[in-house]
């Protein structure tokens, strides 16, 4: 039996070390922006776009560096969770290539953790929307990566369906302020557009709803939780300190222009205080433990969203300060989830319990996790709660009672989780689990009771990137005080609240519940799920005309072509359009050989002979050569002639080929009358078309300068001595690239076709 193991423990040691080298570069990550941080922060930067004003620009700011510090640090946590737990969850469902897929399952987390980094220091709007795409693309291949089942499938559509859509209106706001300024860099935009406009605050809210899906704000919401089909890892590395953090970090890293527009403030607000609510509500009536989670993420990013809208240097600080504590707490409690899991077999709060006195280090480790989230004393948690509680006095009554009522329902879902797992009668016996599913969350445990006393570093990590969402000094004052402030009494109030949802579930559950199901009928994820049934639908229904023949073929590109032209004419200033120039002596030839060349083209419609229609066709191209001889183009005429008689005698030659009885049948096909007038009205429309489109050219005004010049003063950006070589180059280099392409695609078609051929 010895030697049969062998093979097992070397696969599996296979299968740890993608994990042990992304562990490695997580840890070497933190360790260089921790350095870079502390010696005053760094900046690279290089030409990338020139001469369309891209620069690779990145900056280690205050705010770069908290998210590049979650993002190194939890996925230290995370891969070394994940370098015990992928084998184990690779052991449910049998797979062909599990070393492989280790290597792409870590690959992926190592390429989210870089965009990641990438995207907090990005100095530059389209630099930010790379990385931005690469988080999303990563994401889609994580949460889809057991491809195999459905659920993981549909998941990972919604999710880059959610977040990719909403990315266009991020590269939409980008270009609206580049068209404004000229400029695509943050720092000079935050100094032109310091005294906003509506340019100013339309750019920053397509910017915000990209943030906000990002981060699962109501009502873009629902993709968070079907996410949660992820592996454990995934979801408690990407949806507790990157993916879903992305999103807030966004609004912060335009926050100088954002905060310019007091109704995009209020509106964050709104929106932040609506998902605190929606997120936390649906939390307390969720039964599997991950999506007890995903929807308290939900409601805890909306917290931040909340102080983000709140606005000022304590609303700006205390925004970053709940990242950082929300962050490590957590990702505690997911990765407890994936090892109760794994401990019990069960996914759901009803299939555990009891589990404390046989998990005793992982019951302690996760209860502090729980601790922090829910804002006790003597974690990390408890100032995130006093920094939020001291920007909601500022701002009223209204946003003080909302943020005790907040943060009550966290306690009260924090509390739920925990004891439904560790507390009351033993459901499940608990298998033993390796010491590194426990090990993790035992150190962010750790972390979050330093962090509770010793929160220096933490709070300055808070203000130097509250200084660069704020653009002024935002001093915290995270301690202790035993007396009777606000802060203190507001935090008394949310314990209460929140040790009466956990004692009165009997009370509140029929409403959450009901809540609940009324977004699942009427609220955004059906309407997502009709949308989408809907579109597949329509495609289909498209689909089935186009490919009912060649003609309709044509017309299904020809005719969003024309209404894509027809609007651009529309829109484009008319002056001297419709002005129509004398025909003189010299224009007679011209002219008549134009009408000759047209009534070829139409009396190309009336033959049903092929050879008479090879005739009239030629015809027509003939015609054209003359037009192009009397434009003083000898040489296009004599190409032209020569195509023509080429075409020709290849038509020719094909129908002298085929036989004579095929030939006279498709020539007496019968023609439906619907038939012809669909020809009729399509070739109308199409003769419409090109000739608006062709009046349209001919009538735009002579440019005071030749393009020539601009050759020429961006000769040496082509590297080339002269214009002419740089012509050449550029676009014969294109055309032989494209050249290949077809060559390339057509070899493979054949080889497939001999390949299926031998096969069959």
């Amino acid at each position: 039996m010895g030697p049969a193991l062998v093979p097992r423990r070397s696969a599996l040691h296979s299968e740890r070390i993608p994990a042990y080298l992304a562990l490695g570069l997580a840890v070497a990550g933190f360790v260089a922006v921790l350095v870079i941080h502390e010696s005053g922060g760094g900046t690279i930067d290089a030409p990338w776009a020139p001469t369309l004003d891209l620069r690779l620009t990145f900056t280690l700011d205050g705010l770069g560096a908290l998210y590049s510090l979650l993002a190194t640090g939890v996925g230290a946590a995370v891969f070394a969770y994940s370098s015990r737990y992928l084998p184990l969850h690779h052991g449910h469902v049998p797979r062909t290539r599990p070393v492989m897929d280790s290597w792409r399952f870590h690959g992926l987390l190592a390429l989210f953790m870089v965009s990641m980094v990438g995207l907090a220091t990005a100095q530059d709007l389209i630099l930010l929307f790379v990385f931005w795409d690469l988080t999303a693309i990563a994401s889609y291949f994580l949460v889809g990566y057991d491809r195999h089942e459905r659920e993981s499938r549909v998941a990972a559509l919604m999710a880059i369906l959610v977040t990719g859509i909403s990315a266009v209106c991020l590269l939409i706001g980008a270009l609206m302020l580049y068209a404004e300024y000229g400029t695509f860099s943050l720092p000079e935009l935050f100094e032109a557009g310091a005294q906003g406009s509506t340019t100013v605050t339309v750019a920053c809210a397509l910017i915000a709803i990209a943030g906000l899906a990002k981060s699962a704000q109501v009502p873009m919401h629902f993709w968070l939780p079907r996410a949660m089909a992820a592996p454990t890892p995934v979801s408690a590395y990407l949806h507790s300190a990157a993916m879903v953090a992305a999103g807030v970090f966004l609004l912060a890293r335009a926050y100088p222009l954002i905060q310019t527009s007091g109704l995009l403030l209020d509106l964050l607000l709104a929106i932040g205080l609506t998902t605190i609510a929606v997120g936390g509500i649906i939390s307390l009536t969720r039964d599997n433990l991950k999506q007890v989670l995903a929807y308290s993420t939900i409601s805890q990013y909306g917290y931040v969203v909340t102080l983000l809208g709140l606005g000022g240097p304590k609303g700006a600080l205390a925004a970053s300060f709940y990242v950082i504590a929300h962050a490590i707490a957590k990702a505690a409690l997911f990765l407890t989830a994936g090892a109760v899991t794994e401990a019990t077999g069960s996914k759901t709060l009803s299939g555990t319990g009891g589990l404390a006195r046989a998990m005793p280090v992982l019951a302690v480790a996760s209860g502090l996790a729980a601790a922090a989230l829910a804002a006790l004393p003597l974690t990390i948690g408890f100032f995130k709660d006093e920094l939020f509680f001291a920007a909601a006095v500022e701002r009223g009554t209204l946003a003080t009672v909302a943020a005790v009522l907040a943060a009550g329902i966290t306690f009260g879902y924090v509390g739920r989780f925990w004891t439904g797992i560790f507390l009351g009668p033993r459901r499940a016996e608990p298998a033993t689990i390796p010491a590194l599913l426990v090990a993790p969350v035992v150190l962010l445990a750790a972390v979050a009771v330093v962090g509770g006393v010793v929160v220096g570093p933490f709070e300055r990590l808070a203000e130097s990137a509250g200084l660069a969402t704020f653009g002024e000094p935002t001093p915290g004052k995270a301690a202790y005080h035993l007396d009777l402030r606000a802060e203190n009494l507001m935090a008394l109030g949310a314990y209460a609240v929140g040790a009466l949802i956990l004692v009165s579930e009997a009370r509140w559950r029929a409403f959450a519940l009901w809540v609940a199901r009324v977004g699942e009928r009427v609220g955004p994820a059906r309407m997502y799920e009709v949308g989408l049934a809907r579109l597949d639908a329509l495609s289909d229904a498209v689909h089935f005309i186009e490919v009912r023949d060649l003609r309709t073929r044509v017309a299904s590109v020809l005719l969003p072509a024309g209404l894509l032209v027809l609007a651009g004419i529309l829109a484009t200033p008319s002056d001297g359009l419709f002005e129509v120039g004398t025909i003189g002596e010299d224009d007679i030839a011209l002219a008549l050989m134009l009408i000759v060349s047209a009534g070829a083209a139409i009396a190309a419609t009336i033959p049903r002979d092929h050879l008479m229609l090879v005739l009239v066709v030629g015809a027509v191209g003939f015609s054209l050569a003359v037009v192009y001889a009397l434009f003083g183009g000898p040489d296009v005429a004599l190409v032209a002639v020569l195509v023509e008689t080429v075409f020709a005698l290849l038509f020719l030659s094909i129908f002298a080929l085929l036989p004579r009885a095929v030939l006279r049948r498709e020539a007496n096909l019968p023609t439906s009358r619907l038939r012809v007038r669909r020809n009729a009205i399509t070739g109308v429309l199409s003769g419409l078309f090109a000739f608006v489109v062709a009046w349209a050219a001919l009538s735009r005004p002579t440019p005071e300068e030749s393009v020539s010049v601009e050759l020429y003063d961006r000769t040496e950006d082509a590297h080339a001595k002269d214009s002419v070589t740089a012509i050449l180059a550029d676009f014969r280099g294109l055309d032989t690239i494209i050249e290949i392409t077809v060559v390339g695609v057509a070899f493979l078609g054949i080889a497939t076709l001999l390949r299926k051929g031998r096969m069959t």
